[in-house]
């Protein structure tokens, strides 16, 4: 409560005077001498970072920075990957992480704890539908551009993605019920979340209304179906937050490309996805899906100027599903 920046918080934007792009780009400080160093230095490095706040990725100006007492850092990226191309870290952030594509992995699990209120959404749905299952399948579903992409481009490239993989059997085509009577049968449940019902509806119908080849019983569930998100709202957040939760108790797990829904619950839940790849023009692509190198979340926007160091070597590559992209990958 006696932290001395705590009421400045609600100032701190990528306008603000004082971040550590507009000090460089006014000439209070500059990248060769900080001394004194300031108090406090504001890091900006969300999605729009402009090339002077992206000079803190430059490891020539790590020196001057580490000398500064706090560091106030705002993000809407998972930066990580940067991190560790910048030489003056690697040593540190190899102690801390000795397997490169668990820092999420590690970390998410140590600070995202849920509320007594979220969890008991979690439990009380885990219980319900999907405890009792022999394998849980988790399907991500994100559409950026929904004007464009038809629902049936998208739920065909779901199930192409989950039968090519075998990770939902296919199913007869015939509503017979004689595969239903063999014993021993397994249940997969399938959890789908989506801001629309319209894909867990036809999922479900398409396992609800014919037999599967294997015999295997598929249940088709989906927590909730909000249409819009809408920020600020706290309950509509903790119904997200659940449902990243529950995806990350998936057995195997389908996730949609460039989404940050599913690139935390892949890491949560130690899983490397299966990524649907982005349609174009409305097009279902071919093939409908890749596996990810890692667990790891991708960095979208990683620094594009000044001292951007090699990188598709060694623990950090381009993304599959965003091709300039960042992300950590096991260095054998």
């Amino acid at each position: 409560m006696d932290f001395p920046l705590r009421n400045q918080f609600d100032n701190f934007s990528q306008v603000y005077p004082r971040t550590y792009g507009n000090m460089l780009k006014s000439g209070i400080i500059n990248t060769s001498m900080m001394s004194p160093p300031p108090p406090f230095l504001y890091i900006y490095l969300a999605y729009d970072i402009d090339r002077y706040d992206g000079l803190f990725y430059c490891d020539q100006n790590q020196d001057q920075l580490r000398k500064v007492p706090w560091l106030v850092m705002k993000s809407n990226q998972y930066f990580v990957p940067s991190l560790f191309l910048l030489p003056s870290f690697k040593q540190e952030l190899s102690k801390l992480f000795p397997d490169e594509e668990t820092v999420f992995h590690h970390l998410g699990r140590y600070l995202f704890q849920p509320s007594n209120e979220a969890w008991g959404l979690i439990t009380r749905f885990y219980r319900a539908y999907l405890s009792k299952a022999d394998e849980r399948i988790g399907i991500q579903v994100r559409v950026f551009d929904t004007k464009v992409t038809p629902f049936q481009t998208v739920v065909d490239q779901i199930l192409s993605c989950t039968m090519k993989e075998k990770l939902l059997p296919d199913v007869l085509e015939t509503r017979s019920s004689a595969a239903s009577l063999s014993k021993n049968q397994s249940v997969k449940a399938v959890l789908v979340t989506s801001l629309y019902s319209e894909y867990y509806e036809h999922i479900k119908g398409v396992y609800w209304t014919k037999p599967t080849v294997s015999g295997e019983v598929i249940g088709v569930y989906q927590p909730s179906h909000e249409e819009h998100e809408l920020y600020g709202n706290n309950m509509h957040s903790m119904k997200a937050w659940t449902e990243i939760y529950l995806l990350s108790m998936s057995n195997a797990l389908i996730t949609s490309s460039w989404s940050t829904f599913g690139y935390v619950a892949q890491s949560l839940g130690g899983l490397k996805p299966w990524i649907l790849y982005r349609p174009l023009n409305g097009t279902a692509p071919d093939p409908p899906c890749v596996r990810a190198m890692s667990m790891e979340p991708c960095f979208h926007f990683p620094p594009s100027h000044g001292c951007k160091a090699e990188v598709n070597v060694g623990h950090v590559k381009h993304c599959e599903d965003v091709e300039w992209g960042l992300k950590l990958v096991k260095d054998h």
